[in-house]
C-alpha cells in the first residue's frame, strides 16, 4: 500500500448520486477499496509532479554551472583519489 506506515485510519465521505449507489449494490462494488485506490493514485501523481518540478529546478541550476568549473571539479576529485 502506498504511504501506509501505521495502521491508524480516518473516515472520509462523499456524496454520490442515488442511482450510482444502486448500481454499486447491484454489482457488489464495495466503495472502500475503490476510493482508497483512486486516492492513492491521485496522491502518487501529485508526488511525482512535485518531484518533477524540483528536478527541473535542479537541472536549471546545474545548467548554469560553467563547463570549465565542472571540468575543474572532476579533475580535482580524480587527483584526491
Amino acid at each position: 500500500m502506498l504511504l501506509v506506515k501505521s495502521m491508524s485510519y480516518v473516515t472520509v465521505s462523499a456524496k454520490i448520486p442515488k442511482r450510482l449507489k444502486e448500481l454499486m449494490n447491484k454489482y457488489g462494488i464495495k466503495p472502500g477499496p475503490v476510493i482508497r485506490r483512486a486516492l492513492e493514485e491521485e496522491v502518487k501523481k501529485r508526488i511525482l509532479a512535485e518531484l518533477e518540478e524540483k528536478l527541473r529546478d535542479i537541472l536549471s541550476e546545474i545548467a548554469s554551472i560553467p563547463d570549465e568549473e565542472v571540468v575543474d571539479l572532476i579533475r580535482g576529485d580524480r587527483e584526491r583519489r
